[in-house]
């Protein structure tokens, strides 16, 4: 469900705080600021830009680093049952 994509277009976003969420079973990267509105009700938050840029440090992600994340991103959203 999470994939290297997710994650690149998360971190490379201009969007105001954006943030991965899956809703209706598709994950997606929205500005958080749209998370309460009726389109974005129910939608399970995975991770903001600002969260995983302090996971990945100052340094540009390798893409290794960007497969990593995404496979624990699917694990954990796995886990909760999206």
């Amino acid at each position: 469900m999470i994939t290297e994509e997710h994650v690149r277009d998360l971190l490379r976003s201009r969007a105001d705080d954006p943030t991965l969420v899956v809703v209706q079973g598709r994950a997606q990267v929205v500005p958080a600021a749209e998370l309460d509105s009726d389109d974005y009700r129910g939608a399970i938050e995975v991770v903001s830009a600002e969260d995983l840029g302090r996971r990945i440090g100052a340094r540009p992600p390798s893409d290794q680093d960007i497969t990593t994340l995404a496979r624990t991103l699917d694990a954990a959203v796995a886990e909760l049952g999206a």
